[in-house]
């Protein structure tokens, strides 16, 4: 386990190394090689790629994307951590190959942030912004090709549905993307050590084609994506009950029913025993 800590290897003050990890902001610092290698790998990054890093916390992996991208796009809400950034990546920065942006994510404007017209997402992110932030960026105008994120295991899960039951997190990912678990990275390789392990997920193949192809079958296709995502969160409103009660609190009797067949969905259905594609049909016959 030793051999796989990172540590800065540049000019740094000693005091400028124990800087504590804040639980306000669910800061915790990844340290193992290993796991920065897979992140970084899975990115698939070419040598003319602009990669967007969200909290880059001490430059661990900021420094890994460096290596292998034409220019890092940081954004670090901690304002203790951007001088120590600055100092460590000086010269990057200079070479305009690394540009640090003090700011929060959730609070910034994507169109912003100088983003080519294709980028990729990497970040290892907190765990309490995990849905909004991946929301925030699949639903953008301009979406990143790919996202690399270190998030909890159990999220990671729930995304891919490795249990084969579909969720409104699942089924909000996959209609914009492929989501695929990398690897899990435990717990004793972040500091402060969390609670739980995590685990890095890809999101490949980013774009609003689902919603496109959907639009092509109603008279309403600006309303295509809105209309699914009314429909899947009326759709898991009350996991007990039957999705087709679930759906009557958007929707007419009759036009349920007869979206159900048109569909060829069972009346007994539950929302988790729906495919992505059957919650596409369902959501363009209730348009």
């Amino acid at each position: 386990m030793g051999n796989d800590q990172w540590e800065p290897e540049r000019s740094i003050k000693k005091t400028e190394l124990i800087m504590r990890a804040k639980k306000s902001l669910g800061q915790n610092f990844l340290k193992s090689k290993h796991a920065l290698r897979v992140i970084v790998e899975t990115a698939d990054i070419a040598v003319t790629d602009t990669i967007l890093e969200i909290g880059p916390g001490k430059g661990a992996l900021t420094a890994a994307l460096l290596e292998q991208a034409a220019r890092v796009i940081a954004v670090e809400k901690d304002d203790e951590l951007i001088p120590f950034l600055k100092d460590v990546f000086a010269a990057e920065i200079e070479e305009g190959r690394l540009v640090l942006i003090h700011g929060d994510i959730m609070e910034t404007n994507i169109d912003a942030l100088g983003l080519p017209q294709e980028y990729k997402l990497v970040a290892n992110i907190p765990y309490y912004i995990t849905g909004a932030l991946i929301r925030m960026f699949l639903e953008a105008t301009h979406q990143p090709s790919r996202m690399v994120l270190m998030l909890q295991k159990e999220v990671a899960r729930r995304i891919v549905a490795s249990d084969g039951k579909e969720s409104l997190l699942s089924l909000s990912v996959k209609a914009y993307g492929i989501p695929k678990y990398i690897e899990t990275v435990k717990a004793m390789f972040f500091s402060p050590r969390p609670n739980v392990d995590s685990a890095i997920l890809l999101i490949k193949d980013i774009s609003k084609q689902f919603f496109k192809s959907a639009a092509e079958h109603t008279a309403a296709p600006q309303s295509a994506e809105k209309t699914f995502f009314t429909l899947i969160k009326a759709g898991f409103a009350h996991k007990r009950k039957l999705l087709a009660r679930n759906l009557e609190s958007d929707f007419k009797k009759e036009n349920i029913a007869a979206a159900f067949s048109a569909c060829d969905i069972s009346p007994n259905a539950r929302p988790e025993d729906l495919t992505l594609a059957q919650w596409g049909n369902l959501a363009s016959h209730l348009s």
